[in-house]
């Protein structure tokens, strides 16, 4: 059979549309843990992107603190933190979270660090502080490239988001997990095409909330 058998019967089963363990509600259950993880990256990764940014200072040690979280393994720490921490939310949010902050803190350090000083120091020569330097003139500048390291965090999260069925939570990894122990490959394929979907879905998101929050200026300049 090939895999666009395997699709088309999983998504004309009716019974994989209602329940606890119906697509609606896999999907769900996928994309709050994805938000949850993304939110919490994004508070830790955000401010001191713009912070360091904003100063050029730190930016040896955000490399290090970057290299050093990418080179953890998402399943195996994940693994570590269920016998250390047992069954719940928090375990999964902890690889979730360390897998999405690298590239918001790098691309917003970089997105601040690179603006253009010219609009920086008139602002400075106008007497403006540096928060209203950072938050009015960099920060806007910065916008399109650190909406770039959120997108590419919320891809990378979404994808393995998964990794939350190996721990007894729900989310679309329930079906490539159970399908996989049950030898059920339409489920297993499946729920590999909605993680897939979901992964683009992101791509859509963040081009639109690009147009509606970034200056047309900018996007021009780009």
């Amino acid at each position: 059979m090939s895999i666009f058998h395997f699709i088309n019967a999983f998504f004309s089963d009716g019974s994989h549309w209602h329940g606890y363990d119906g697509i609606p509600t896999r999907i769900m259950e996928h994309l709050q843990y994805s938000f949850m993880a993304l939110g919490i990256a994004a508070g830790i990764a955000l401010p001191v992107g713009l912070i360091t940014g904003h100063t050029g200072r730190g930016g040896n040690a955000l490399a290090l603190i970057a290299t050093a979280a990418r080179a953890l393994p998402s399943f195996g720490l994940l693994v570590l933190m269920f016998f250390w921490l047992g069954i719940g939310l928090t375990p999964v949010m902890i690889p979730l979270v360390a897998l999405a902050v690298p590239p918001i803190l790098v691309t917003t350090y970089e997105a601040v660090r690179t603006v253009d000083p010219s609009p920086v120091d008139a602002a400075r020569g106008m007497g403006m502080g540096p928060a209203a330097v950072l938050f009015q003139v960099e920060l806007p500048v910065a916008l399109p490239l650190i909406l770039s390291g959120l997108r590419s965090a919320a891809i990378q999260v979404v994808s393995t988001a998964a990794i939350a069925a190996y721990v007894s939570l729900g989310g679309l990894g329930r079906y490539v997990i159970d399908g996989l122990y049950q030898r059920n490959y339409e489920i297993v394929v499946g729920g590999a095409t909605l993680i897939a979907g979901l992964a683009l879905a992101m791509i859509a998101l963040f081009w639109l909330v690009e147009r509606l929050v970034v200056s047309p200026g900018v996007r021009r300049g780009r």
